[in-house]
């Protein structure tokens, strides 16, 4: 990530200092990640005997790349200036353009383009860089598939996502959970496990029990932080307090909400972005006095238990051990928020 950063940055340069600029806010917004991804796809590689760690490092950070790439660009979509409490790309330009004296309007405008295009090149340089890897053909060819397949599986996700927020009635609880599957889970687990094992050599059938695994600890991981979204503090999930609320994000608790006497007051609050501190607390106190809280809890730990049964099957013990405990930490601690 580094040398990636160093690289562009040099480039940039060359071009124009605003240019320079650019992908300095970029690296910043990149340097408070947890490095979720690469750390999956790394414990996967090395537990299934992988001996050339760094093309494994190379490939943990193309899908690290990724990942930024869809997190500027869904806080542009969400209307987000703040990601790991502090600003974002866009976030950082609008603030720049209020500055200089631009109007509210013509700073938002200006941040939302940064982002679209700080976006746009964190997503060509993951490609670059994921091309970068060594490995023979056969090799190369499953993991082009699998790249493949979580970008076009997130960009569907991320699609619903706009579209269910956007209907006045609430989506099944199948197709959020669609929307769990296909935004997050696929690059976020599924594709890291996936392209770890292969670039390690394993066999096609545990190759595949990681991805169903991932499937499952995926969804897990969703509704957990959707609940942590709501309930939680924005130093500690990264986002803009109350931003899901405002947005009218269609969640598991609000699925189940929606059938509670309760939604008449939580449905005329949420999803405005005049929401105030007073009514973000009035909806969390609904959420949790109807059960929706609890419900999503509930769901959270079921997809997390499902998730541990795969890895009942042909999982090394060592790896399997610890993505129980990975699995599990996505569930622990949402009770106490």
């Amino acid at each position: 990530m580094d040398r990636f950063f160093t690289d562009a940055k040099l480039r940039a340069v060359s071009v124009h200092p605003a240019y320079l600029s650019l992908w300095e806010a970029i690296e910043r917004s990149a340097a408070n990640g947890k490095r979720f991804r690469p750390r999956l796809l790394m414990l996967a590689y090395r537990m299934l005997g992988g001996t050339e760690p760094p093309a494994a490092a190379r490939l943990g950070a193309a899908y690290e790349l990724l990942h930024n790439a869809f997190l500027i660009h869904d806080d542009v979509i969400d209307r987000d200036d703040i990601r790991h409490g502090v600003p974002n790309v866009s976030g950082h330009y609008t603030n720049k353009a209020r500055r200089t004296g631009a109007s509210r309007e013509a700073a938002q405008h200006a941040g939302m383009a940064a982002g679209i295009l700080a976006g746009d090149l964190v997503l060509a340089g993951a490609y670059r860089l994921h091309e970068s890897v060594e490995a023979c053909e056969a090799t190369r060819t499953k993991l082009n598939s699998i790249l493949d397949y979580a970008v076009f599986s997130s960009i569907g996700g991320e699609l619903l996502d706009v579209e269910f927020a956007r209907l006045e009635g609430m989506p099944s609880p199948e197709e959020i959970k669609t929307v769990a599957r296909r935004k997050t889970a696929v690059y976020s687990f599924e594709a890291p496990l996936q392209a770890g094992a292969v670039l390690a050599g394993a066999p096609a059938s545990l190759v595949q029990t990681l991805a169903d695994f991932g499937r499952e600890a995926g969804i897990a991981y969703q509704i957990a932080d959707d609940v942590r979204g709501v309930f939680g503090a924005e130093q500690h999930t990264g986002k803009a307090e109350s931003g899901d609320l405002r947005e009218g994000k269609r969640t598991a608790m609000l699925s189940y909400a929606a059938a509670k006497p309760q939604w008449e007051q939580i449905s005329t609050l949420m999803g405005s972005d005049r929401l105030t501190a007073a009514e973000a607390d009035s909806v969390r106190a609904l959420l949790t006095e109807c059960g929706a809280r609890e419900h999503a809890v509930q769901l959270a730990s079921e997809h997390a238990q499902a998730a541990l049964k795969h890895l009942d099957d042909d999982v090394p013990g060592a790896l399997g051990d610890s993505l129980e405990r990975l699995t599990l930490s996505f569930v622990s601690g949402l009770h106490s928020l």
